[in-house]
């Protein structure tokens, strides 16, 4: 049988596709590892235990039903012609099924792409092809997102390839003012919703588009409709958007979960994901890099002079110019420099495999950042290694177990995956909503005494710190406690920022709660140019508390090293102009 979903995969990656006016394409790195993901199971699924089996009538199926809608947008209306990449994200999605069963394999996806290159559009075409061709019965079917307009985006494009065509116009029943489409044979319904409308959890979705994901504040809208999927036989949840500036979002959560499955980094066997986006070192002012990001765009001609238009403009103009064409052309993710205080690759080339045990004996630093009483409490240790210049850091946090399940929705933080893999601790029961402090200093004991750490001396927040100064005496180190200003944290925050870019400040790559902590901390300053961490504007719940403690002992570190050697004051100057990018 024909299978031009196994067929494009075959060609991606061999580099032999044509798009456009462009001849032997090469796409870029993350869609070539959704190429091979269906090539590698195809291979997988000559096991009979391996679960799913590829059926490329399935999937030829929903080409076809593609191959019969109108396109009425535009001076007159015209059929619509998949790109074959096109034809490989909407194959894969319908073609994969459970052998057990026959029931489709994949229950989610997200699907990302540069501006204007048919997001919507698949999702438009996977909304009446579920609702009236699938087979299921009085399924409810939804266009989700956090405010109505964007909700309404995919919605439209059902609505539109519905009012173009006469045999779909007279299964399906269009009410625009109510933000419904009816399909008759079957009593499904495609409605429009919004979080600030009335969506709430507890429906039970066959197909769900949820657009633009970027601008979602948190995964309140996903949550929403996955949630009440769990007993159907089939659904999907198809997110789509293109990148965006914001690192510390939901879409980025995702973005990055989509990453590790297409290199092989995590097993989701349920989501299919595929990223057309540029790769590092590609050269951004030439076609051959854009239409790694924009495959449709690039397959018309105007498209690829609009594109120049584009590129032009950003490479003369720069600044913020060149931060929308990075992100919604070139479909990257940017940041805010000017105020995030690490950045994510920055600190994940700092990890490595060394744990506690592989610096049993060493001098030791610590950190203690206290909650008011229900929230995060972190504890951190700051390893002596042989080479003085870089230290190994340890960090374990604390939660009352009354407030988990509340902070895992506020916080948009997988605190219980966190607690199973040994990265946090859950104190008390259900019932309690404050930290245990003496446990915590008794698990601080612990990890000490367990790998013979010989402890130097305690920084501890001058918040709540009464309740626990006597018991932290006990240790027979001093104990500084350590003001929360900028005056006094400059020093060990401008430290532990260089020796993160420079390589030097070495965790264990598992210490995810802490490299999360370092993703949400921003800088903030003060009028003499001294600056600390705190959580960025809007992002209240975004929690530092780790990163709090690593500097509360960086800072106990050089408050003791101080009263041990007089100030090299020229040192001093040239670290501090060296972090203000001053020299």
């Amino acid at each position: 049988m024909r299978d031009p979903v196994t067929q494009y995969a075959i060609d991606c990656l061999a580099d032999q596709l044509t798009i456009g006016s462009l001849q032997n394409v090469k796409m870029g790195h993350l869609h070539k590892m959704a190429c091979k993901r269906h090539i590698d199971d195809l291979e997988k699924s000559k096991d009979p235990d391996f679960p799913y089996e590829w059926k490329p009538e399935l999937a030829q199926k929903i080409l076809d039903f593609a191959g019969m809608l109108t396109v009425k947008e535009g001076y007159q209306p015209k059929p619509l012609k998949l790109l074959r990449c096109q034809a490989f994200d909407l194959g894969c999605r319908f073609g994969w099924v459970k052998k057990r069963n026959g029931r489709r394999r994949f229950r989610r996806s997200y699907y990302s792409v540069g501006r204007q290159n048919g997001k919507s559009m698949q999702n438009g075409i996977m909304g009446p092809y579920v609702a009236g061709f699938s087979g299921y019965q009085e399924g409810a079917l939804f266009c989700a997102a956090t405010k109505k307009d964007q909700a309404k985006i995919a919605w439209n494009e059902m609505r539109k390839f519905i009012e173009a065509d006469s045999d779909l116009s007279e299964l399906f029943s269009v009410k625009e003012y109510t933000s419904e489409i009816r399909c008759l044979p079957t009593k499904c319904t495609i409605k429009a919703l919004s979080k600030e409308g009335g969506l709430d959890d507890g429906f039970r979705s066959i197909f769900s588009s949820l657009d633009e994901l970027h601008q979602m504040k948190d995964n309140a809208v996903y949550e929403s409709v996955y949630k009440g999927t769990k007993r159907l036989p089939e659904t999907l949840v198809s997110m789509i958007s293109t990148r965006g500036k914001d690192s510390n979002s939901f879409c980025k959560e995702i973005d990055d979960y989509a990453v590790k499955i297409l290199e092989g980094l995590a097993i989701a066997d349920d989501f299919f994901a595929d990223i057309y986006c540029v790769d590092p070192g590609d050269d951004w002012w030439i076609p051959e890099t854009w239409v790694k990001a924009n495959p449709f765009l690039c397959s018309d001609p105007d498209g690829l002079e609009n594109l120049r238009d584009d590129a032009r403009t950003a490479k003369d103009m720069q600044g913020q110019t060149l931060r929308d064409f990075v992100v919604k052309t070139l479909n990257l993710w940017t940041i805010n420099e000017d105020t995030q205080y690490i950045a994510k690759d920055a600190l994940a080339a700092c990890a490595c495999e060394e744990d506690l045990a592989d610096y049993a004996g060493a001098r030791c630093w610590a950190g203690l950042d206290l909650s008011s009483g229900g929230d995060l409490t972190t504890i951190h240790l700051e390893i002596e290694t042989d080479r003085k210049d870089i230290s190994h850091n340890w960090s374990h946090s604390f939660m009352p177990r009354g407030r988990l399940d509340e902070h895992i929705k506020s916080d948009i933080a997988p605190y219980d995956v966190w607690e199973s893999q040994g990265l946090i601790t859950a104190t008390g029961g259900t019932g309690d909503f404050k930290n245990d402090y003496k446990f915590i200093v008794k698990t601080l004991r612990e990890a000490l005494d367990r790998y013979d750490l010989k402890l130097q001396g305690i920084g501890i927040d001058n918040h709540n710190a009464d309740g626990v100064l006597a018991d932290l005496e006990d240790f027979g180190v001093p104990v500084i406690v350590i003001t929360q200003s900028a005056k006094s944290l400059n020093d060990a925050t401008v430290e532990v920022q260089l020796d993160i870019k420079s390589g030097n400040y070495r965790y264990n790559k598992k210490s995810e709660l802490m490299a999360w902590s370092f993703a949400n901390a921003a800088v903030v300053g003060n009028s003499f140019g001294e600056i600390k961490v705190d959580k960025e504007v809007g992002k209240r719940t975004r929690r530092i508390d780790a990163v709090d403690a690593a500097i509360d002992a960086r800072a106990c570190k050089l408050r003791l090293a101080k009263e041990e050697k007089p100030i090299d004051a020229e040192e001093h100057v040239n670290r501090y102009m060296e972090a203000m990018g001053w020299k």
